[in-house]
């Protein structure tokens, strides 16, 4: 079904559940972010605050730019793909190859704006989404072709990952390809072909860490943290500590030691590391819950979605939102080789917090059409 109309759906109520916990995490990451940094923020800046009142600023903006774009109909992104799609190939490259780029870490991920800085691969992310449940839609009846259901939909989106390796965000360009390739299932690509796809991308990916002397230390640090306990496995050997000196209840909310110069990255990267220092497994285990049920609800909003278009967007935020923050757990808790990604609504982070709370603007718009023969989601009052 391509189109809808009112004999078809019925309005009802946005999700409350999803916003729920959207809001629980954000009020939790900032909490977190200001255990973290506030002695970060003291000895560098002269103000234990710093962090705290800035990750407040993209909060409001974040959460402004989620009540705006909640009520505007979904159907309405159609015409948008194309020209985000440009705007983010365009912000991206700037970031690459102008003197607007700002180099972080030996990535180049950010792009300043005057005294603002941003960073493109999170509208690309939602970009990618949007692009790929327009295209998905429109070619439902050939996605078993390679040539129409694999090609365009690799390439143009292609694109953009290409754009976001160059930068040395070999993290990001990981989530975004297995966001691509999830949703191609999802839309009905042939299995055969998405196998075909996997399989070429290993040795893609294997020259891409072996070929790059750090990411290579990353992976032999993953096999074996103490083997450089002093240097490259320091960070995991931290957060290690961290998670045990937690134990089960926590030490209590700003108890913790680890983030005391001695775990880089505490309020950005690390900070789940912080949080189950803090407030133990039982703080680890409701996190991620919360993510969990974020998941659940955005899964029967995608059900619940009166065509192809809805469904595949809330398909695709689900996905993003699943994947970042399994990878950024399983990196701290040292199941995962070290990526630089941040978890989501907790880490510290302006563009990635503002971008994600636009796309649960999405979500959440989805949410209020249903197809007619459903019983509605929420029903509370």
């Amino acid at each position: 079904m391509n189109e809808w109309n009112e004999n078809t759906i019925h309005r009802a109520r946005f999700d409350y559940p999803l916003l729920i916990a959207v809001v629980a995490l954000t009020m939790l990451g900032l909490t977190m972010v200001f255990s973290a940094s506030a002695v970060l923020a003291q000895e560098k800046f002269g103000d234990g605050f710093f962090y705290l009142k800035k990750m407040l600023v993209y909060a409001v903006l974040g959460y402004v730019a989620m009540a705006c774009i909640m009520r505007i109909p979904y159907s309405k992104w159609k015409g948008w793909v194309y020209p985000l799609l440009l705007v983010s190939l365009v912000v991206t490259g700037l970031a690459l190859f102008s003197g607007m780029g700002v180099k972080v870490g030996g990535a180049r991920r950010w792009l300043a704006l005057g005294p603002i800085t941003f960073q493109p691969s999170e509208l690309a992310k939602i970009a990618v989404i949007l692009f790929m449940a327009y295209s998905m839609e429109k070619k439902r009846e050939k996605m078993q072709k390679f040539s129409v259901g694999i090609v365009p939909n690799i390439i143009i989106p292609g694109l953009l990952v290409i754009f976001v390796l160059a930068g040395k965000d070999l993290g990001t360009s990981f989530v975004m390809a297995t966001l691509i390739l999830t949703m191609l299932f999802l839309g009905g690509a042939n299995l055969k072909h998405l196998g075909l796809l996997s399989l070429m991308a290993l040795p893609i990916l294997y020259k891409l860490i072996s070929g790059e002397g750090y990411r290579l230390r990353r992976f032999l640090i993953f096999l074996n943290p103490w083997g450089d306990q002093y240097g490259a496995g320091f960070q995991v050997i931290q957060s290690f500590l961290a998670f045990n000196e937690g134990g089960i209840s926590g030490k209590g909310l700003g108890a913790g030691q680890q983030k005391l110069f001695y775990l880089p990255e505490a309020h950005t990267d690390f900070i789940f590391s912080v949080l189950g220092e803090e407030l133990g497994l039982v703080g680890v285990v409701a996190t991620i819950g919360a993510f969990l049920f974020f998941c659940y609800r955005g899964l029967k909003i995608a059900t619940h979605a009166p065509d192809l278009f809805g469904r595949y967007i809330a398909f695709g935020i689900v996905i993003l939102i699943a994947v970042q923050s399994t990878l950024n757990m399983g990196v701290v808790m040292g199941l995962l080789p070290t990526k630089g990604l941040v978890l989501p609504f907790v880490s510290y982070g302006g563009s990635a917090l503002v971008m994600t709370l636009v796309a649960v603007g999405i979500l959440l718009n989805i949410s209020t059409y249903q197809k007619a023969d459903t019983p509605p989601m929420f029903t509370g009052r």
